[in-house]
Parts: C-alpha cells; structure tokens; sequence
C-alpha cells in the first residue's frame, strides 16, 4: 500500500469519529430537553415529544442540531429544571424569566459556550456551591428576584472563572456575607445590581479603578458599612444606588467620575461636608442625601438637578450659604478626625456655642475643647489655630497620629494643652512658658521626622550650594515654567477658538444643505442687520435683538420651562404671536450643549409632522445658542399628570389620555419608519410632550436623537436619557435601537393609568420603580382597578379600554427589546380606542398634514400656512406671503403610514 493509501485509513477513522461524537451529543441535547419538557407545567406552546425540539418554539439549532438558544421568558410556567442542563455544550443563551419556576437552580458548570443566564423573577429555591464555575464565555447572569433561595454567598457559585462578565444582577435573592475583593478579576463588569440582600462589610478595595458603571446595593438587611471613599477612584461609574445602609464617614471627591448621573445615599449614616465638586459634575441629574448625618453647609444646586436632602441631616442653615466661621472650623477639626458620629450628632447647626458637645465657650467665643478618651483616630487639625479665644484644648487619650501643629504654638490665650497617650511624632512646637503642655505617653513626639525638617534622601546636598547659587537656579525654573506654561495655553486657546469655529460653521452648513447644498458660511456680520434671515430651505436665523424683545430681555417671568441644558421662555411678537424660546445655558455650550443644540436643528429641519414640535429657527450670537419654536399652550403632559393641583388645572379624562398618546405614537411612529430617515428619540417622557388648546400632543426634546442607520440593528451611543425611561439592555450596553423608545412609550402609558411617575421615591422602595410594580401587577393578575389614578371616572367601558392599553404597557417594557412591538403596531393597537373622529378643515388630517409639510416646503412657509393659510405672518421685520401648495402625484418626499 502506498502512502496515500495509508493516509486514507486515518482520516476516514477521523472523520468518523466526529461524526459519531455529534451524533452523540445531539442525542444528549435530544435527552435533555426531553427532561425539560417533562418538568415544565403548562408545556409551552409547540412543544410536542412528536415534534423535534429544534423547532420547538424559543429554541434554536445549530446546523447539527445543537440547542444554542432557549428562550422561555414571560410564559407563566412553573416546574422545575433538570439537573443536567449542562450538557447542552453549545448552549449560549438561557432565558427563563418571569415564570414561577421553583426548586433547585441546576448546575452550569464548565458550559464554556454559555454567554446569558436569565433566570430572574422565579421561585428557584437553591443555589449550590459551583453552579456558575468555568463559565469562561458567561458575559451575563442575572437571577434578580428569587426570595425563596437558601442564604448563599457569592464565592459559593465561583464566578472568577468568568472574565468577559459585564452583566451581575441578584438582587432580592437572599445573598448574605461580604462582598469579594474580586473585582479585578472582571475587566469587563459594567453593572452590577445586588439590592435588597443581607451583604455586609465594606465595599472591596478592587471596585477602584474597575470599569463598573452600574452599582446598585441598597437595602441591605444588616447594612454595608464603612466608608465610601473606593468610589473616588470609580471613573466609569455612571449609577450609583447605596441607600438604606450603614455607610459612615464623608462624602468622597468624585470629580473623577465624570460620567456619573445618578447618586443614592439617603438613609445612611454619612457625616461631614457634602463636596462642593458633587453638584457640579458634567452629568449628575439625581442626588439623594435624606437621613444621614451630614453637616456644614447646604449644598448648592446650580443646575437645578434634584437634590433631596430631608430634615435628619444637620447642616447649619436650611438654605444654601455659608456657616459660621467658628462653625466651619470646627467641622474641619471633625474632618481631620474622619468626622465622627459622636460629633455629628450633636454638633449641629450655626452657632458652635449652642449646645455642642465638648465645646465651651464665652461671650459666643469658643474657649475650651475637650475630647479626651473619646477614641478618636485621625489628627490634630491646624484649624485649631482659628480659635484666637481658645484657652483649653484636651486631646489626650486617643488614638490621634501626626504631629503638634505648629499654629497652635501661637494662639494667645492658650492655656492648657493635652496631647498625652496617642502616637504623635514629629518635633514639638515651641511654646510660651504660660502654656502647660502635657504630651507624655507619645514615645516618636521629638524625634525628627525624615523629610519634615529638611532631611532629602540622595547624594545631592541642597546646603553644598552658596545663597546665590541657590536663587539663580530657582529663578531659572520658574522663567522656564512659565514659559512652559504660556505656549501651552496659548496652543490651547488657539485649538479651541478654531475647534469652535469649525463646529458652528459646520453645523450652519449642515442647516443650510437640505435642499440646495452649499458651503457659503454664515456671514454673523450680517446678522444684526435685520431680525430675521431667511435661507434656501426655509431655516431661520432670528436675531439675538429680535428674541430678548419679544421675551422682555430673558424674564424670568417669561419662563415656561427648564431643561438639562437651557431655559424656554414664552414670546410674543408685536402682532401678537406666540413662540417658545430655548436659551442653551452658557455653561453647557462646551460640549453637550453644543451637541443638542445641533441635533435639535439638524433632525427638526428635516422631518415635519403634525405630532412633532415645529422648530421656527434658530440663533447663534457669540456664546449665545437659542433655538425657536412654535408656542403650545397647553403645556407638558408632566405638568397635567403630576403636577396639576400646584397649576390648578383639571384632571385629564381617560379619553384625552388616549387621545394624547395615540398622537404621540404616531409621531414616534413617524421618526421610526416614515420619515426618509430613521430616527431613534432617546428620551420620551411626560416633560418632552408639549400639548395644544385642544389637548392634542406633539413630540418635543430632540438634543439626544440619533440616526438609526439602514441595515443596523444598534448603534453604539454614550448612555443619555431620564432614568426611569431607560430600557433595560440600553442601560446595560449601550446599545440602542427603535425598541428603546418603544420601552419608554410603555412607560408613559403606565403613567397616564395610575397617576404616579416612573420613580418615585415618597413610596415603598417595593413601589418606587413604576414599570417594576406594574408588572407585577400585570404578571400576578391583580385587581388593576386598585391602582389606577383616582382622578379618572371609571365606569365599565373606561375599565376595559384601560385594561386593553395596560397590557399593550407590558409589552412595550418586555424586558426582551424583540418581545415588544413596534410603534406602527403600538398606533394600530391604540387607535381603535379612541373615538372616531371627523376633522373640520383639511389642514388637521394627519395625511394632508404631512403631505401639505413636504421637507421642499420652506420652513417659513410652512409656518405661515400653519398659522393661516394664504396669509402674511410677520416675525419682527421679516414678512412672508405664502402660496398654496398642492403636491404633485409623484411628490414623495414624506411617506404616508397604509
């Protein structure tokens, strides 16, 4: 036999040998999933032991019949799991979540194809030591909401061996122990969501410097404890959830954490100042401070985020200001102390002599501070040395570190001095013979401190040099340091002046090249020779002269509303029209000010529809970013749903709630699949639905759209929107597409059923997180008339239409983004609710409407037709006449929904 022929029997034997191990590996797939079928009770619909499993529906096969995929959520099944669910070796997603599936949850060890488990919102009832070992492609575990499991820990199910986790969620399922010192092992861990559990100890010294970016752990039964300073060095963080815990000391400095939107601390027991770095943060929305400890001033609040701070803390004034100074020195004595709640909860308030523990004083001065064996860590502050009427300071007795400051040698009233039993070190300050000091009991106190006094380590001897010598080379450094310096400031600004100047000029090419492009710049020389200027494709440039007129120069009594990054004042013309304002906040003009500020212009002058806000124009005049746009009158639907015994206005029906929201679907819808481009909103909510007179609704707030390009699924995108609104898998990636609008549209809907906002913290922590609560409501079938809003009149057929839109409210929010429907569906849905309705003029039908608005319409037209037809509307000195305009049977320019 030759050598091909020889080569033959091996591979023949090979190749046999794969065969038969597929053939015994699809069996085993065949076998286990023949178990799974048994345990589960009702059997999902298609599932037969007549029909292959590959077709069974929420499975999927590879092309040799291996189960990758089941997906079993929300199919109200309970049951149990077989316990050999890992020999499904090529299984890469398992989604069973909200049944009421119990027993114990079965081993996934070594399933190194697995990259999801989904097992949340069951009733699984253990979890044995090793069920997630070796899952070495895991990048998401989430087992949130199964109460009746044994108490486990964390290292019992061995997660190390999952380096491409980004996703933990186990929240709610009786994990108790400390939490692992593990996170360095998770380059990838992004969120993790580990709430109402009974972890303790402190938090791990490897979540700094991690690429966490969700923490959620509060409500913890004993409570965490320790203090919170690992999350100054947290730079990913983006949502941190810590209250109803045991956390103690300061706030740290997050200045770090630039992308950081969301901070829970309240019921803690948290002391000291809050920093002043904390409301400033680029990103920061939400702050919760209620029931702590916390001191010194109230904090400011420039951006007017929401700040909640309640009435436990003991900050010294109820209104933002500065303490006294006697106050402020000594909360910075506390500070050096690590602010003890021994002095928390007693040094409260703005007068230091008013009933402060440990403090003595005379004439409002403080002459004596005595905090002997208190156990105190920390050092002497030189505060100390404000106190010019301190007589008697007693420190003696703790555990207090460093050295005497040298200030303290100079207060002139010092009397008395104890510092005796701590581990003080360093030189001792040269005192005036009327000062008794007592420091016995600090055996490093007078011993030179290497590098306090002088002492450098090195070859080089700074006393070998002359004086002379000594200044010529320290004024060289500082000449060549400043020079340094100026260059590079200068390149800087000059980077910046051309940085800017690109960014207006191209956003003012994007703005003028809709119809007949151009790359002529804007003149801004020109633009104060008339209030208004009009350009090819309709687009405005108002004057910044023509805007402070009609709203009376910015008055505040003018303000109708204030957003993240600007303030919308009311205007009125001379003729008596009405417009909406949008003054971008200076401060926000550096960076995503200046971004929404371009999408706004850049998606509203190429869309029109009847349920979208009409942009008017726009302005641009030195730091100044205004944006224009036609007045509703009817406010926000915020405004109506929450707000409406504050602005004394009337309860909305049932049916105007209906009506509302089929309008705002339909403008979504628009965004989503009718306009030439797709567009995702990314911020729906209540206070971005603008109503008219008749209580009809128009989609506003389009800083944070983005494209939905053809032929992709997702774009990548930074997270941005309103928490509450957030769906889940854009919270936790990134990731956004058209479902993730439909998510907040469902959130809205449960809105507008029960009265109460996406989150709300004046309820239960069980109640707070809206969409959470209503489906369990939903889930559990309870009676729904309990929880909708009071101020509906409820009778049989309103019963039913709302029970009809609450169940479309759970789809919209399935946690699967492919379980909801699209918002051409959501209208189709909706729509048969309302009631028929015959319009009086052409110019309120949707179809005319948006064939009448063709994107080859200019604007100005568009708005002078809206505001009567075949009429001239003046804008300042800015006349325009318009013209019918009838589209020609090949205009196309804007499809009509079938």
């Amino acid at each position: 036999m030759d050598n091909d022929g020889r080569g033959t029997i091996p591979s023949f034997f090979g190749h046999l040998f794969l065969l038969l191990l597929a053939t015994t590996t699809a069996a085993d797939d065949s076998a286990t999933m023949s178990k799974l079928l048994q345990g589960l009770s009702p059997a999902p619909q298609g599932w037969s032991s007549s029909t292959s499993y590959c077709k069974w529906s929420g499975v999927s096969c590879d092309s040799s019949s291996h189960v990758t995929t089941i997906n079993l959520a929300s199919m109200s099944l309970s049951g149990t799991l077989p316990s050999d669910l890992s020999s499904l070796s090529y299984l890469k997603s398992l989604s069973l979540s909200t049944n009421s599936l119990s027993g114990p949850i079965p081993s996934f060890a070594n399933l190194a194809s697995i990259e999801e488990i989904s097992l949340d919102h069951n009733n699984f009832t253990d979890l044995p030591s090793g069920t997630f070992r070796g899952l070495t492609s895991l990048q998401a575990l989430s087992i949130n909401y199964n109460p009746n499991l044994k108490p486990w820990t964390i290292t019992e199910v061995d997660l190390v061996g999952s380096p491409s986790l980004v996703s933990l969620y186990a929240s709610n399922s009786n994990i108790i122990g400390s939490l692992p010192d593990f996170f360095s092992s998770f380059p990838s861990l992004q969120h993790v969501r580990l709430s109402y559990n009974n972890i303790n100890g402190s938090l791990p010294p490897s979540l700094g410097g991690s690429s966490v970016q969700t923490l959620w752990l509060n409500n913890q039964g004993q409570g965490l404890s320790g203090t919170l300073d690992v999350l100054s060095k947290m730079t990913q963080l983006n949502q941190a959830w810590l209250h109803k815990n045991q956390f103690t000391g300061p706030i740290p400095d997050l200045s770090k954490c630039k992308s950081l939107f969301d901070l829970e601390l309240r019921d803690n027991l948290l002391t000291g100042i809050v920093p002043m770095s904390l409301m400033s943060l680029p990103n920061i929305q939400n702050v919760s401070l209620d029931k702590n400890k916390l001191q010194g001033p109230l904090p400011e609040n420039p951006k007017n985020i929401k700040l909640t701070y309640g009435d436990v803390n003991s900050f010294c004034r109820s209104s933002p200001g500065p303490c006294d100074p006697q106050v402020m020195t000594m909360l910075e004595v506390a500070g050096a102390l690590g602010y003890p709640i021994m002095l928390a909860d007693s040094w409260s308030g703005n007068d230091a002599c008013k009933g402060w523990s440990f403090v003595t004083c005379l004439d409002k001065n403080v002459t004596s501070v005595v905090l002997s064996k208190q156990h105190l860590a920390g050092s002497i502050s030189p505060a100390f040395g404000n106190l010019t009427s301190l007589r008697t300071l007693l420190l003696n007795d703790n555990n207090l570190t460093g050295s005497i400051p040298d200030i303290l040698a100079s207060l002139p009233n010092l009397e008395t001095l104890d510092v005796s039993n701590n581990n003080l070190s360093g030189l001792v300050p040269t005192f005036s013979e009327k000062v008794k000091l007592i420091k016995s009991g600090n055996p490093l106190l007078g011993k030179k401190i290497s590098g306090r006094d002088g002492g450098v380590a090195g070859s080089f001897n700074a006393s070998s040099l002359s004086g002379g010598a000594i200044a010529v080379i320290v004024i060289a450094i500082l000449i060549s340091v400043s020079v340094l310096l100026f260059i590079i400031f200068w390149c800087f600004c000059s980077k910046e002046r051309k940085w800017e100047s690109k960014r207006i000029t191209s956003s003012m090419y994007r703005i003028k090249s809709s119809n007949h492009p151009t790359k002529e710049p804007l003149n801004h020389n020109d633009i104060g020779k008339s209030n208004i200027r009009n350009f090819d494709n309709g687009n405005v440039m108002f004057s910044i002269q023509f805007l402070r007129q009609v709203t009376d120069n910015f008055c505040p009594r003018n303000i109708i509303g204030k957003g993240g990054f600007g303030t919308v004042y009311k205007g009125v013309n001379e003729d008596g029209q009405e417009i909406a304002v949008k003054r971008m906040e200076s401060t926000a003009m550096s960076g995503k000010g200046v971004d929404e500020f371009q999408a706004e212009i850049a998606v509203l002058t190429q869309v029109r529809h009847r349920h979208l806000v009409t942009l008017l124009g726009f302005c641009v005049n030195g730091n100044e970013r205004l944006l224009v746009y036609e007045y509703m009158p009817g406010g926000t639907l915020s405004h109506h749903l929450f707000d409406q015994q504050q602005r004394r206005n009337s309860p909305i029906s049932w049916r105007q709630r209906l009506t509302i929201a089929v309008d705002v679907a339909r403008g979504v819808e628009y965004l989503h699949s009718l306009a030439k481009q797709s567009f995702i909103h990314r911020d729906l909510k209540p206070s971005n639905i603008l109503l008219g007179d008749d209580m009809r609704a128009k989609v506003a707030d389009f800083g944070l759209v983005r494209n939905a390009p053809d032929g992709k699924y997702s774009v990548e995108t930074r997270l941005a929107g309103t928490f509450g609104y957030l769906a889940p898998e854009y919270a936790a990636t990134g990731k956004v597409t058209t479902k993730i609008d439909v998510f907040s549209f469902g959130v809205i809907l449960m809105e507008m059923i029960t009265g109460r906002k996406a989150l709300d913290d004046t309820v239960s922590d069980e109640m707070s997180h809206l969409v959470t609560w209503f489906r369990r409501i939903l889930i559990a079938k309870e009676e729904l008339s309990k929880v909708i809003d009071r101020s509906l009149d409820l009778d049989e057929e309103t019963l039913e239409s709302i029970a009809k839109v609450a169940k479309l409210a759970g789809h919209c929010t399935a946690r699967d983004p492919q379980q909801r429907p699209d918002m051409g569906h959501v209208v189709n849905a909706l729509s048969p609710l309302v009631e028929q309705w015959s319009p009086e003029t052409r110019e309120l039908e949707d179809d005319v409407w948006i064939s009448d608005l063709s994107l080859n319409l200019p604007l100005n037209q568009v708005v002078a037709r809206w505001q009567n037809e075949g009429t001239a509307t003046m804008f300042g000195n800015y006349t325009s006449t318009t013209t019918s305009y009838v589209p020609s049977q090949d205009d196309s320019s804007v499809p009509s929904r079938a």
